[in-house]
C-alpha cells in the first residue's frame, strides 16, 4: 500500500482532510502550487481538481519516462 506523509505535500488547510476530500480539491491544496499556477493548469489542461492532475496524461507520460529512468548519465 502507497503511503505519503500529507504534511509535506498538502497545504495546511487539507492535511486533516479525508482522500475524497484532497482528491476533490483545488490543485492549490498541494504545496507550493498557487492559485495562480491552479488558474494556469485550468486555461491549459482543463485541471480544477487535485484528482485531474494525477489523471492528467502529461503527468502520466511524464512519471512513465521517469520511470524508465535508471540512473545511467
Amino acid at each position: 500500500m502507497a503511503q505519503i506523509d500529507l504534511d509535506k505535500v498538502l497545504d495546511k488547510a487539507y492535511a486533516d482532510k479525508n482522500l475524497p476530500t484532497i482528491l476533490a480539491a483545488p490543485v492549490s491544496a498541494l504545496k507550493g502550487v498557487s492559485d495562480r499556477d491552479g488558474e494556469l493548469l485550468q486555461e491549459a489542461f482543463g485541471v480544477k481538481t487535485v484528482a485531474d492532475l494525477a489523471k492528467l496524461k502529461y503527468v502520466r507520460w511524464a512519471q512513465a519516462l521517469a520511470a524508465l529512468d535508471t540512473g545511467a548519465s
